[in-house]
């Protein structure tokens, strides 16, 4: 390192600790609104790591993750002003002291739920190996993440594919307020990547140049391909957890006296002047320059202004989706027929063959070609970093999606069942649903979640499960739900093609289903219902399967002389109302078809909105046929007493029109 470097390390820990002190005033003083975690007495562990970054090299954080920011490049401003509140803020307003984000400069954002910056690290990591780039992805995390599933699942994979990834440990003793040598029963973090066949390093965190010198060595280790580094940062924060929280109960004042005196700062700057690297006036200069700009910056912030009210639902979708390149031909004018799965399989072959963005991570879905022949022969054409067979890690893979969709690539995580989904809920609905609006939509995410679902085949209860009913009640997230090959091709196009994160969830009972498919590429909308059947007497509204069974139910009804109008919505998010309530409307009656249970459902929603549109219109109450309130049980007799049939919804129709 030469003199401008080493002045700049101690520039980059000041410049942390002038804005953090300006963000504690702040707080005392009731102007930040919400949390403030700071990161008072670890400044060294971003600085040094971050000097070895360049512009194109990303950074994932955590709650505490101010310094970050900074080190990446941040101005205190935008940083003042988020925790502010202020419109002006790094991420609009929408996330404070846990939510930072500036894409611009690399900080890919920060989460106030521990460990998914390590999978998202690894999901970038992921997108430079798919991309040839030599750039390198950087996770920040604490010890208590170490203790953190997302932490085993992260390495693990991340050593599996050699992936360019610093995953950064700042031990600073203590998870919010539980002691690492309470929590671990190896409290050595560095020891634990001897496990994953990966680098472990342990340094002193408050000393910048160790951990300059350790990450620099870790980022030649990636730009090499030679894969990813841990490196354990031994430090300490001497501020609370966050302002305003006791800090007394569970350390000492003599403890955090003893690590104010090792502050990395001020150890830095005796040994700046010890070696003859800087003049006391040079350092002087330095901190008085930092004093003003930071006292400048909050003096701005604070009257910069609030983010418009108005503006509080914005950026929960993409508001510019893609027009639609290639229409859908009419319904039943191809004479081919093909099943549910080769036409899913069609639009993504054609799809993976013009955008190199797109990846597809599963169990088995590499020669194998799915469970359900879902990627069946594309292995062949694209190689095993495009069609990567996983191990059985759905949180983990599933968060790398997360951070590989960020800088830029589209990834396809493949379930296989859609039971699976719910080993990465987390992952899927509080980060994946909400990364586009916390960026105040600066960042898309184009991830496509597949997975079979229903009843059948005596499959029991951990490989039945639907769960659009759970997933659309989320905002970001679209939940697609087709019931036949026709609809699954036009929507699994549009899926690969849109800018926000598609759950595609496929009945099982369809698959091998055979329908009118045109060999072209056509897209179909989200939010567009179809009419299957017009009818005049009742309406009934059914998904997957169940519009199938419905179908079967009208042709016997119709020798009663009972006309059904049967609607598939095709998407559960976002549904088409207008069309459900033209034809309420029309018939005057209203039965929902929908296999999911009956509390807090797809049915009841439809069931509620009708209601509320429709209520004069209707001629009897509507009526909802679910699947029974029960686990999926195995045994055939049981499982057939478990979901709707064609006949059960015969009855359902009678009884409607008997009201």
């Amino acid at each position: 390192m030469n003199v401008t470097d080493d002045l700049q390390l101690y520039e980059t820990m000041l410049k942390i600790r002038r804005t953090e002190e300006q963000l504690v005033q702040a707080h005392q003083r009731g102007l930040v609104p919400g949390a403030c975690h700071t990161y008072i007495g670890e400044e060294a562990v971003a600085t040094g790591v971050c000097a070895n970054l360049t512009a194109a090299d990303v950074v994932f954080s955590t709650h505490r993750g101010h310094g970050h920011a900074l080190a990446k490049g941040l101005e205190p401003r935008k940083l003042i002003a988020e925790l502010l509140g202020r419109a002006t803020g790094c991420s609009a307003g929408r996330g404070g002291s846990m939510h930072i984000f500036a894409p611009e400069i690399g900080m890919m954002g920060t989460s106030g739920i521990v460990g998914p910056c390590i999978l998202q690290a690894a999901g970038a990591g992921y997108a430079f190996k798919l991309f040839g780039s030599d750039r390198v992805a950087v996770a920040f995390f604490g010890d208590g993440a170490a203790n953190n599933g997302a932490f085993h699942e992260g390495l693990n994979l991340a050593c599996i594919w050699k992936l360019p990834v610093l995953f950064v440990c700042e031990n600073n003793q203590f998870a919010t307020e539980v002691p690492l040598s309470y929590s671990a029963a190896n409290s050595d973090i560095a020891a634990r990547a001897a496990a994953y066949n990966l680098p472990g390093v342990a340094v002193d965190g408050n000393d910048v140049r160790a951990v300059q010198a350790a990450a620099a060595e870790a980022v030649r280790r990636a730009r090499a391909g030679e894969g990813p580094t841990l490196i354990e940062c031994r430090t300490y924060r001497t501020r609370p957890h966050a302002e305003g929280m006791g800090d007394y109960t569970y350390r000492t004042r003599e403890e955090v006296e003893w690590w104010k005196a090792r502050c990395p700062i001020q150890t830095y700057r005796h040994r700046l002047l010890a070696e003859g690297l800087a003049s006391e006036a040079e350092l002087a200069a330095i901190e008085q320059c930092w004093q003003e700009t930071v006292a400048e910056a909050f003096q701005s912030a604070a009257t910069d202004p609030m983010p418009a009210a108005a503006t509080a639902t914005r950026h929960v979708y993409d508001e510019q989706p893609p027009a639609i390149v290639d229409p859908a031909p009419a319904r039943n004018a191809a004479d081919r027929q093909i099943t549910f799965s080769k036409a899913t399989l069609e639009a993504l072959t054609g799809e993976m063959e013009r955008n190199p963005a797109i990846y597809v991570m599963g169990e088995g879905i590499g020669v194998r070609g799915g469970n359900f022949a879902t990627t069946a022969g594309l292995f062949a054409k694209h190689g095993p970093v495009r069609l990567c067979d996983t191990p059985i890690a759905e949180r983990g893979f599933t968060g790398m999606a997360t951070g590989a969709a960020m800088v830029g690539a589209r990834p396809i995580i493949d379930f296989m069942f859609a039971d699976f989904e719910t080993d990465a809920a987390g992952e899927i609905i509080n980060q994946i649903a909400k990364v586009h609006y916390m960026s105040d939509g600066r960042l898309k995410m184009p991830v496509l979640l597949r997975g079979c679902i229903g009843i059948g085949h005596a499959a029991a209860t951990h490989h039945s499960g639907s769960y659009y009913a759970t997933f659309a009640h989320f905002p970001g997230l679209r939940v697609v739900v087709p019931s036949n090959a026709y609809d699954a091709k036009g929507l699994f196009l549009r899926a690969l093609r849109c800018q926000d994160p598609v759950l595609f969830l496929e009945h099982r009972e369809l698959m091998g289903v055979k329908g009118p498919v045109p060999e072209g590429d056509y897209e179909i909308e989200f939010g567009q219902a179809h009419v299957v059947r017009p009818g005049q007497h009742v309406t009934v509204v059914a998904l997957a399967l169940m519009v199938q069974h419905t179908l079967k139910a009208a042709e016997t009804l119709a020798t009663e002389g009972i006309d059904l109008e049967v609607i598939d919505p095709c998407t559960v998010s976002p549904l088409d109302l207008d069309t459900i309530t033209a034809s309420v409307r029309k018939t005057g009656r209203l039965l929902v078809v929908d296999e999911d249970f009956a509390p807090c459902s797809f049915g009841g929603e439809v069931a509620a909105r009708v209601a509320e549109h429709c209520f004069d219109d209707l001629d009897a109450p509507v009526r909802r046929l679910h699947g029974a309130f029960a686990p999926t049980p195995y045994s055939q007799p049981l499982e057939q007493q478990v979901v709707p049939g064609p006949h059960d919804i015969v009855r359902a129709v009678r009884e409607l029109l008997a009201e």
